[in-house]
């Protein structure tokens, strides 16, 4: 039997495809620093970087059976598979970007208005006492957002709650303080 070491990438190639494990791992030890190398060249982030070289090989391990290997280096294969991921991961974090950005205009409009429409100190003191009637959670949620000027996926990630959760809550926050503004004006 050869040395697995010195088997060439289109018998690796082609016993992974087949379901076998340990020549998979022997390409993956072959190749998961170079392909690691490449995606943080186009990242720039370790644990993006990280992901990308795990789902790169992810791909590979699927595709394999269908694979028909030109060269003699599995390589170029990967960095294909590589770049196609990066690119991908690239446009879910602008994507995410551009929601989040786009997430600071769903900012809590009653701080606007309720500054807006402060006529007398009974009202202003009227919202001020019903801030302090919220939870602890929802009071942090309302300065992050309100206050800071966070956006929502930013408030989450500094409270260590899901974007959903502050959305929510804010709606929440948002409907008392306008109940509160509108019940002082009538």
């Amino acid at each position: 039997m050869a040395d697995p070491l010195a088997r060439r990438d289109a018998d690796l190639v082609a016993a992974a495809a087949g379901g076998d494990q340990q020549a998979f791992r022997e390409l993956y030890r072959a190749y998961a620093r170079p392909v690691y190398w490449l995606a943080h060249g186009l990242l720039g982030d370790t644990a993006d970087a990280e992901d990308v070289m795990q789902e790169t090989f992810l791909v590979a391990w699927r595709r394999l059976p269908t694979l028909d290997l030109v060269s003699e280096s599995l390589l170029p294969w990967l960095v294909t598979i590589c770049r196609f991921q990066s690119a991908n991961r690239m446009r879910r974090q602008r994507r995410d970007r551009l929601n989040t950005a786009g997430a600071v205009d769903e900012m809590l409009p009653a701080t606007v208005n309720v500054e807006e429409q402060v006529i007398g100190s009974a009202l202003a003191e009227r919202v001020i006492a019903e801030l302090g009637t919220l939870s602890p959670l929802d009071q942090q949620i309302f300065h992050l957002c309100a206050t800071e000027g966070y956006a929502y996926a930013a408030a989450a990630e500094e409270l260590g709650v899901s974007h959903a959760v502050v959305r929510n809550r804010l709606s929440r926050v948002r409907t008392k303080l306008r109940t509160v503004v509108e019940t002082e004006g009538t």
